[in-house]
């Protein structure tokens, strides 16, 4: 179960911040071996949730094109399209594509990396450069 955050009431649930649910629901499924039904997915998550909410988000994901829906029996299963790291990639892509000034974007997110994720995006960098043809 989830830790209650101060100023939470015991009787009270509180509200998730807008995707925050969608996303609790993503992270349960990368984290599963296979795909899971809803009752699955509802057993992971914290916090005291109806099924059909649940059964909502899974289906609003499915419907954006995030999860896959495989026949179960007499219900559903459901599975990532992408794992976790290409959707990363794929978000930071599209935030990216939004601004107007990616070199202000590309600089003040490098400026704020950890020497470690800095180290290793140079690494990365040139494992690119290496792999790459001339003509490119």
């Amino acid at each position: 179960m989830r830790e209650r955050k101060s100023g939470e009431s015991a009787g009270a649930s509180s509200r998730r911040a807008r995707g925050e649910l969608e996303s609790d629901v993503l992270a349960a499924l990368w984290a599963a071996k296979e795909p899971l039904t809803a009752r699955q997915v509802l057993e992971r998550l914290p916090g005291d949730l109806a099924y059909t909410t649940v059964l909502t988000i899974l289906s609003r994901l499915h419907d954006k094109g995030m999860l896959v829906r495989h026949s179960m029996g007499r219900g559903n299963a459901f599975a990532p399209v992408r794992d976790e790291a290409t959707e990363t990639a794929v978000r930071m892509h599209s935030l990216l594509a939004r601004g107007s000034d990616r070199e202000a974007v590309l600089s003040r997110f490098v400026s704020e990396l950890s020497r470690e994720d800095e180290q290793l995006l140079h690494r990365l960098l040139g494992e690119q450069d290496t792999g790459r043809d001339d003509g490119q």
